[in-house]
């Protein structure tokens, strides 16, 4: 473990009615009985006098703890300091923490990364706990407390261990060469196990559920110019999110707004008018809202009820609602799967409990473990290519090199975790953790 000691502000910056610094390392008890004159019980909150140590002047009264390791949440000694939020209350306690000697300011993500190397939590649940810190709906913060707790990590060491088990029937045959019946019928064993074992892996790989929750449900608001796109997008938010002109064309560039609906995250984007565009800005917006329709998980094909003619829905990706607007001056056709009007709010409500109910059946259930990054499926790939190969050259290869193809497998899944391999991985994950998390 580190030798120095760190300190930093835990809270949020800014003004606050409680602020929270943090210190880790072997100085954190000569710290604490400088600042507050004397360490508390262990994990027993204590009100006491914060003081400048070298001039003994009174910075603030407020709440001290100790943590002595390794029974702490970096398995070094801990303390934290309890204070008000105001600017220069915070700055006068952390000056003071850092004139002490053996003392610096911790770096993005130090206490975190020091959780890790103590053993206090792995690395899918250290990214659980920045998911859970950049949590903005309730389905996402139950995922991510999930995860922070252990969960996906629990399923990936079962896999593991499975393939263990099934490395162990195949070294029967090494250990046992001069047998005949005991070798095949562990190897025998060995391969139904791996077998089961793939198709456990790529059911985990074709579920999506756990990595779109983390994103968000993407919906785009598609259609010609006029058509009110960028209204219905200021309705669906409840506030004034895109210009809206009488003007054709007004949207160039993808607007997008984050909500939540019904605990779900949702992503809606305003897309610029599709039709033949006369200026190069126009038509990169007109690709983009193509685009943006291909890749969004539903697509609300606007069209004006009171227009005449209509032109063809685009290519997308997912679902597509044909959405009738201005319906306060003409009835919604009958091929319409909704219609609204943004001057007098008929429609919107239904609408917007649609898209919820429609985000619910995308991502309901994603709060178990599943695969929330990109680095997780990277990593289960790759261990799934290994068992499809040895599977696929079962009966020509030899002991050793099935029990080899295994092994490398086993270290793929380990990389989810972090039981291996992950020196690439801890730098960017600690960096995008607040100061103190």
């Amino acid at each position: 473990m580190a030798r120095d000691t760190i300190v930093a502000v835990s809270t949020a910056p800014g003004k606050a009615a409680v602020a929270v610094l943090r210190l880790s390392g072997p100085q954190a008890g000569a710290a604490l009985d400088a600042i507050v004159g004397g360490r508390p019980a262990p994990r027993v909150a204590a009100y006491r006098a914060l003081r400048n140590p070298p001039t003994g002047e009174l910075l603030d009264r407020g709440l001290a703890l100790w943590f002595p390791g390794p029974a702490s949440a970096t398995g070094e000694d801990a303390a934290e300091l309890h204070v008000h939020g105001g600017r220069a209350v915070v700055a006068a306690v952390l000056d003071a923490a850092l004139v002490l000697p053996g003392l610096r300011a911790a770096e993005p993500g130090e206490f975190a990364r020091r959780a890790f190397l103590a053993g206090k939590l792995d690395l899918a649940e250290a990214e659980g706990l920045a998911d859970l810190i950049d949590a903005e709906t309730e389905a996402q913060r139950r995922q991510a407390a999930r995860q922070s707790e252990g969960a996906l990590s629990e399923v990936v060491d079962g896999w593991r261990e499975r393939l263990v088990a099934a490395m162990a029937l195949v070294e029967v045959g090494i250990d046992f060469v001069d047998e005949d019946d005991v070798p095949a019928a562990a190897r025998e064993q060995a391969f139904g196990a791996v077998a089961e074992l793939a198709e456990a892996l790529r059911a985990a790989l074709a579920d999506t559920r756990a990595e779109r929750l983390r994103d968000g449900f993407r919906v785009a608001i598609v259609g010609a110019p006029n058509a009110g796109k960028s209204s219905l997008l200021n309705a669906l938010a409840r506030r004034e999110v895109a210009i809206v002109t009488d003007a054709p064309g007004t949207t160039r560039d993808v607007v997008e707004v984050r909500l939540d609906l019904g605990g779900y995250p949702v992503l809606v984007a305003d897309t610029a008018g599709l039709r033949d565009a006369a200026d190069a800005a126009e038509r990169e917006g007109v690709r983009r809202a193509l685009v943006r329709a291909r890749e969004a998980d539903l697509v609300l094909w606007l069209r004006d009820a009171s227009a005449a003619g209509h032109e063809p829905a685009p290519e997308t990706g997912g679902w597509l609602w044909r959405v009738a607007s201005k319906i306060d001056l003409v009835a919604a056709p009958s091929d319409a799967d909704h219609g609204v009007s943004t001057a007098s709010g008929a429609g919107v409500d239904a609408l917007i409990a649609a898209i919820a109910e429609a985000a619910r059946d995308a991502l309901g259930g994603a709060e178990h473990a599943g695969l929330t990054r990109a680095r997780h499926r990277e990593a289960l790939q790759a261990a799934l290519d290994e068992l499809d190969a040895v599977l696929g050259s079962w009966p020509s290869l030899a002991d050793e090199l099935v029990a080899e193809g295994l092994r490398r497998a086993a270290t793929d899944l380990g990389r989810i975790a972090g039981r291996v391999g992950v020196e690439d991985v801890l730098d960017r994950l600690f960096a995008s953790f607040c100061i103190g998390k």
